[in-house]
């Protein structure tokens, strides 16, 4: 490693030892409101351990064509961490042997990666009974090299499950950025004529909404339903489903919420919104997640604070399935994010 990406991991490694000091102490730390820890030792419910390990989520890259900023992996154009086919090939090597049936591919834009095409296809003919792809959508317009995309997931059979945080493009461009609106419709149009979305289609197409302030989502059905009337009146555009998905108070969000002093108040209200019965089926208990590096995490929120996961097996090259079946789960004060209201995960509401 240059010494100028040695640099670089300091530096994050910095950031997220303060984003972790700033979730841990303050409100925390004082006892005005308890730890989640506290909270689920507080309401009877045992510590988090895992299930059935159901979804495999790799993160083949933090590079972006967007800036999202709302994005709980500080994505960009900026960002070179991008997965190695050698790293591909140790998750081919997992998947082949795991009983997850759901693969699930992130980033960034994970189109980006250069080797993606190639993960994707070899991934394909291991059997797993869902194939994700989180697509940023926009990636299908931004270049040419892009545009056959969704021929390309058609062939596969890949799911799409792409961010989409409002039928309007006045709020998606204040949270995505200029354009995105535009070109988000252009892709579904796309996905859309070869199949992906439509009534009745096998080729799955789902959407996910993020809240643009420092506020929980609203009910996910009733969302649903609204979405699904102003895309189809206005554009004429379909998808299956709609996952609301709360945001987890790290990176650009939490910078945001301290910036306009709506920290506390954010903190206070997923604390509020705390439900018991959403503890049993968060994301982390039936997930295992891989870094664009190789590293296991409990879920990609904690991937985003270096949090990796509690046990002698912490990297895809040493995977071992009986091991990583025994461990507690890594938590802090973010995961009440995951248990607030409906509960929230990369599938949307759990509870």
């Amino acid at each position: 490693m240059s010494t100028q990406s040695l640099h670089k991991r300091a530096n994050e490694l910095a950031k997220t030892e303060k984003q972790l000091e700033i979730l841990s102490n303050g409100i925390f730390a004082n006892g005005e409101l308890p730890t989640f820890k506290q909270k689920v030792k507080k309401t009877g419910l045992p510590a988090l351990r895992p299930k059935q390990l159901e979804v495999l989520q790799i993160n083949v890259g933090y590079m972006c064509n967007q800036v999202c900023s709302h994005c709980h992996v500080d994505a960009g154009p900026d960002r070179k961490e991008i997965m190695t086919k050698e790293t591909m090939q140790q998750c081919l090597d997992v998947i082949k042997t795991t009983k997850a049936h759901t693969l699930d591919l992130t980033g960034g834009a994970p189109e980006m990666n250069p080797n993606f095409r190639w993960f994707v296809e070899e991934a394909s003919k291991v059997g797993i009974k869902d194939f994700i792809v989180r697509s940023n959508l926009t990636i299908i317009e931004a270049n040419k090299k892009y545009h056959d995309l969704p021929e390309f997931f058609k062939k596969h059979n890949v799911h799409v499950v792409s961010s989409m945080p409002h039928w309007t493009k006045g709020k998606t461009d204040k949270q995505r950025g200029e354009g995105v609106f535009n070109k988000s419709i252009e892709a579904l149009k796309r996905l859309n004529s070869v199949g992906y979305g439509m009534p009745d289609s096998d080729l799955k197409l789902d959407l996910v909404y993020n809240p643009a302030g420092a506020f929980l989502p609203t009910d996910q059905a009733s969302m649903e339903k609204d979405f699904k009337k102003a895309l189809v009146d206005e554009f004429g555009i379909h998808f299956h489903n709609l996952f609301a998905i709360t945001n987890l108070p790290i990176s650009r969000f939490l910078e945001y919420l301290i910036a306009s002093d709506n920290y506390e108040d954010y903190m206070y209200s997923l604390v509020e919104a705390f439900n018991p019965s959403a503890v049993a089926n968060v994301m982390c208990t039936n997930t295992i997640s891989v870094s664009w590096d190789g590293w296991l995490y409990d879920c990609d929120f904690n991937q985003m604070l270096d949090l990796k996961v509690n046990s002698k097996v912490q990297h895809i090259s040493k995977y071992n399935e009986a091991l990583l079946n025994n461990r507690d789960i890594v938590i802090s004060q973010h995961c009440y994010g995951c248990t607030a209201g409906a509960g929230s995960s990369c599938q949307g509401t759990v509870a």
